[in-house]
Order: C-alpha cells, then sequence, then structure tokens
C-alpha cells in the first residue's frame, strides 16, 4: 500500500526504517473502532453539510462491508500497511473511488488514533470489571462456606488473632471491588471524545463535535484540541488500577503457595490448577497462583512504560506515543487472563479446616482474649497485657496451651481468675465475640459477604 501521507515527500521509506515506523502488528485490533469512529464521523460530516448525504451513505455503506467482511474472514488486513487506519482508508477507496477520500475530511491521524484507543479501553475496562465480578462472587461463595471455620489470623507471618477463612478471604472481596470502582471511576475521564481535535489545533470546517461523540457513546468531546490528541493520562490511569488488581491477586496468590505448602497445609487446591514435577513424584505445584505472582511485574513495567513514554514529551502529538498501545494492551491482556485462572483456581479450591484449627490452638493467639478477661474484671490493661504475657512466658516452657493451664496455676499469676476463664478463651469464643464492625465472628462475616454482593451489583 502506499503512504496516505505522500506529497511533501515521494512516500518511499528506507524498508528497515518503514518496519520500524509501522504499527500494524499491534494497533490492527483496533480496526472495529476505528471503522465505528470513521462512520460516525461520516454521518457528522453529512450532517454538517460538509460532504453530500450519498457521499456519506456511500461511505458508511463501504466502512459496514469492510467490518463484514474483517469479522467473517474475507478480508485480510494488509501487514504492509502503515497502520490501521491507512489500511481502512485505503481499502474503502479502492471500493468506492474518490468518495473514500473525502471521509478524512476535518480530521487528522492524531485525534483517530485517541478516538480509536478510548473507544477499545472502554470496551476492555467492562471485559475486566465483569471477569473482577465474576472473581468476587466466587470468593464470596467460598467465604459462605467457611465463615465458621477457625484459623490463625497473622501479623509479621506469625500467629496472632483468631479469625475465620471466610473472614480472611472477605479482605480480598473488599480489594477486589475497590478495584472495579478505580476502573469505573477510571472510565468517567476515559469517554471523552477526542475527535474534531484535528492534527492539534481543530479545524476550519464548521463540525459537531458533539454530535459526533453523542453517536459513540461518549459522555462529552474535549474541551483542548492540543489535550485531545495529546493526552494519553486514561492509559496511565487504568493500567495503574490494572496494576492494583494484579497485587492484589499476587498477595492472593502467596498466601495460597504458602497454604497449600506442607507446612501450612491449610487448603488443597484442584489438580485443574497444579501441575507435578518431571522427577518428583509426590509433587503438586501452585504453578497458577505462581505465574500470577510473576506476571503482576509485568503489568507494572507496562505502567512503568507509560510514564516514562509521557514524562519529557513536548505537546502535542510525538510518535513516541505510539507506545502507548503495546504496553496498555499487554497490561489488558495480562490481567484477563489472571483473573479467569484465578476464578477457577478459587472455585476448586478446599480448605482443611482441621488443620487451621490445630495451628490456631498451638500459637497463643488467644493470648489478647486473656488480657482482656482480665481487663473485664477491672484489671488495668497494661497490667493484664503483661500478666498473659507472663502467663504465655510459662506455657512455652511447660509445653502447655493455654487452655491445658489448670485454675491454681492461673491463681499464681492473679487471684482474679475464676471457672469462666476457660470458656472466655475458647477459640469459638475469640471469634464470635469479636462482634465490631467488620470484625471476624459469623454474623460479621455473613453481612460482609451481603454488603459486597449488594455492592457488585452495580459493577
Amino acid at each position: 500500500m502506499g503512504k496516505i501521507w505522500a506529497g511533501r515527500t515521494d512516500g518511499q521509506v528506507n524498508k528497515i526504517a518503514d518496519d520500524f515506523n509501522s504499527s500494524i502488528s499491534f494497533d490492527s485490533r483496533l480496526y472495529k473502532e476505528d471503522i465505528t469512529g470513521s462512520i460516525a464521523h461520516a454521518a457528522m460530516l453529512a450532517a454538517k453539510g460538509i460532504i453530500s448525504k450519498a457521499e456519506s451513505d456511500l461511505i458508511i455503506d463501504g466502512l459496514s462491508g469492510i467490518l463484514s467482511d474483517l469479522e467473517s474472514g474475507k478480508l485480510q488486513i494488509d501487514d504492509s500497511a502503515e497502520d490501521i487506519h491507512s489500511f481502512v482508508e485505503q481499502t474503502l477507496t479502492s471500493r468506492i473511488g474518490d468518495a473514500g477520500k473525502k471521509l478524512h475530511t476535518a480530521r487528522s491521524r492524531n485525534d483517530q488514533v485517541a478516538l480509536d484507543l478510548r473507544l477499545y479501553l472502554k470496551n476492555e475496562t467492562d471485559e475486566v470489571k465483569a471477569k473482577l465480578k465474576e472473581l468476587i462472587n466466587t470468593v464470596c461463595d467460598k467465604a459462605e462456606t467457611y465463615k465458621s471455620a477457625v484459623m490463625p489470623g497473622y501479623t509479621h507471618l506469625q500467629r496472632a488473632q483468631p479469625i475465620t477463612f471466610g473472614h480472611h478471604l472477605m479482605a480480598y472481596a473488599m480489594m477486589f471491588l475497590r478495584d472495579a470502582g478505580r476502573l469505573t471511576d477510571a472510565q468517567k475521564r476515559l469517554l471523552i471524545s477526542p475527535i474534531g481535535s484535528c492534527a492539534l489545533a481543530g479545524t476550519t470546517y464548521d463540525t459537531d463535535r458533539s454530535f459526533e461523540a453523542q453517536k459513540l457513546g461518549l459522555l462529552s468531546p474535549c474541551a483542548n484540541s492540543i489535550d485531545g490528541v495529546s493526552d494519553r493520562d486514561f492509559c496511565v490511569e487504568l493500567c495503574s488500577a490494572l496494576s492494583l488488581v494484579m497485587a492484589h491477586l499476587s498477595r492472593f496468590s502467596e498466601e495460597i503457595v504458602l497454604w497449600s505448602s506442607w507446612e501450612f497445609k491449610f487448603i488443597e487446591l484442584s489438580d485443574d490448577y497444579t501441575t507435578g514435577s518431571s522427577i518428583m513424584p509426590q509433587k503438586k505445584n501452585p504453578d497458577m497462583a505462581e505465574l500470577v505472582r510473576g506476571k503482576t511485574g509485568r503489568v507494572y513495567g507496562d505502567l512503568i512504560a507509560l510514564l516514562t513514554m509521557l514524562k519529557g514529551l513536548p505537546l502535542a502529538y510525538n510518535k513516541d506515543m505510539q507506545e502507548d498501545k503495546e504496553s496498555i494492551f499487554d497490561a489488558f491482556d495480562t490481567v484477563k487472563r489472571c483473573l479467569d485462572v484465578f476464578s477457577g483456581m478459587i472455585k476448586g479450591l478446599t480448605a482443611n479446616t482441621e488443620k487451621m484449627l490445630t495451628a490456631a490452638k498451638g500459637g497463643y493467639i488467644n493470648a489478647t482474649d486473656l488480657a482482656d478477661y482480665l481487663t473485664k474484671k477491672g484489671v488495668p490493661f497494661r497490667t493484664s497485657y503483661k500478666i498473659s504475657g507472663e502467663i504465655v512466658a510459662y506455657c512455652i516452657k511447660a509445653s502447655k496451651t493455654l487452655d491445658e493451664l489448670t485454675l491454681d496455676e492461673y491463681a499464681n499469676f492473679s487471684d482474679v481468675f475464676e471457672n469462666d476463664l476457660y470458656a472466655a478463651i475458647d477459640l469459638n469464643t475469640c471469634v464470635n465475640t469479636r462482634t465490631s464492625l467488620g470484625g471476624t465472628c459469623v454474623q460479621s462475616v455473613e453481612k460482609q459477604i451481603k454488603d459486597v454482593r449488594d455492592r457488585i451489583k452495580d459493577i
């Protein structure tokens, strides 16, 4: 294909330079958005009398035919084209003649590519949000199953206080809910139409940019034509939100790797989402969780690439901005694949509740409840804390748990201990008396599940 910009030069470019400059290998995925945007542009040109209604109809029919042929496989994208915009325009002109050359009136590839990218990322964002919704529902289902399963909660990876597995899972549901909210919020700034900004300065034609934006389902046209063609904040913002999705998936993956190890053995992953070893027949490796954890750095890299691309660019459009697509495309592709595999992995996960309970019993994680017991008997908290710490030290030396000490042994530390102590430090009591908002008791976990399910209806 010839160059649509031939004129000032003969359009002949060194083969190596031409390949380096070309973007068709990755922006070809924008074909549907490019054609959709062009159809709206042709309709606007006719509505404003810039081209005739007959010419507009011919252009729109031609574009619709190209879209149909591309989707059916009848037409293949020419890899020798410079970009998807050139391919569509030149294919249109070859099919309908000179009317096709009028399509580019009152626009530039600068505003055209910005529009295509926004339309494409709108659909990609909707798809990620749908996958997040599926994952959140899956996590809620699993939390419902294990809402009363006692396990040790950790700080510094040290056993800290008793919680339920359902409560722990709902922490991730909250993270993913925020992720969906960030994407929804970013869409408000994404759905702005740059078309009609032209190269950077606008146009002398009497266009109707609001008409075109409305046709495309966008909120409004951008207010500054220079910003319209040079803004890629929306790519950075979306990639930042995707990076947080990956951060949360990675944290969850790390715990799955730990929990499924023999040292913990809190969970069992289904065979569908694990692999074996080529030499060690006993192995069942959590490869999917490890891959998600590893791919997090890839999405972070996409974000850094976008930020670095933009950091020193003068206004308005610069060819550097062609680099936006591969990064943002890769980020969305990676996140979608990770969400798909993660939802399936969580669905097949089963908890070893006995192992969790045994671990909870062995870590003195009811020591805070022991201190609370003393405080409720009138002992100042700091004194209660010191007494409880001394009792734990005694238990460690005696190789006993807190509930294995006799009342006489407790009396050596304080005279306020009574028989009701044992009920107070029972792990199930410790869990289910934590009734504060957001706490770990079963009723609280049930409320969290309900609240999250209600909120995701708006995603």
